[in-house]
């Protein structure tokens, strides 16, 4: 209830200050377990792409965003966002328990394969968490193109700028293997990647991002 009393009030007047252009929205299950596979470039990727959807999608975000300013602590528990300890040493299998447990209750899980945001607009290789996260659970996996947030938001600024944000959505996609498997991960993460690849249009580097990028 919350979730949508808080999508009501800001959705308007985030469309007015960023128009937000939506393809591919019909492409997420109306119902059940799915996962967000989405390229990173703005911390504000969390939120536009829910702008778009009927349906509240669950991301982890950074414990301090949830002790820290109280307007973003407030945003994070109203649109129903989950804190993760990044600083612990099971954060990893701790974002992916989270993630499991969402899917497991039938909603959508939002995750960025690359692990971090981009640093130069550029798509990186996928860490194989969404991999194991789509073969341990069976959901289908949703890829998504963000576009423009990071002319809004980049990395560094402190206040948004103005400006069009897209969000373009894929079919999804069905996968078979095992999640105990590095091959099977490996083999599904890249293609994952590719579909994100052909819906955004960035360059693709075949390396993980530098971490010097770390963020949600």
């Amino acid at each position: 209830m919350l979730y949508r009393l808080t999508k009501i009030v800001s959705a308007p007047f985030l469309h007015l200050l960023w128009p937000t252009d939506a393809t591919g929205v019909e492409h997420v299950p109306a119902s059940g377990p799915a996962i967000l596979a989405s390229n990173h470039l703005s911390v504000l990727d969390s939120t536009f792409l829910p702008l778009v959807l009927p349906r509240q999608v669950r991301f982890v975000a950074k414990a301090e965003y949830f002790t820290g300013n109280p307007v973003t602590a407030a945003w994070m528990r109203a649109t129903g966002q989950i804190p993760i300890d990044r600083q612990s040493p099971t954060a990893a299998q701790d974002m992916l328990d989270a993630a499991a447990r969402v899917l497991a209750e039938g909603g959508l899980f939002g995750i960025y394969p690359e692990g971090t945001r981009s640093p130069d607009g550029r798509l990186y290789r996928g860490k194989v968490g969404v991999a194991w996260l789509a073969l341990a659970t069976k959901a289908p996996v949703v890829p998504v193109a963000m576009s423009g947030t990071d002319k809004v938001l980049p990395i560094g600024a402190s206040r948004p700028r103005l400006g069009r944000v897209g969000v373009r959505i894929g079919e999804p996609m069905t996968f078979t293997g095992s999640e105990t498997s590095a091959r099977d991960r490996r083999r599904v993460a890249d293609e994952i990647m590719v579909a994100i690849q052909k819906l955004s249009g960035q360059e693709y580097v075949p390396s993980y991002a530098p971490s010097r990028a770390q963020g949600v």
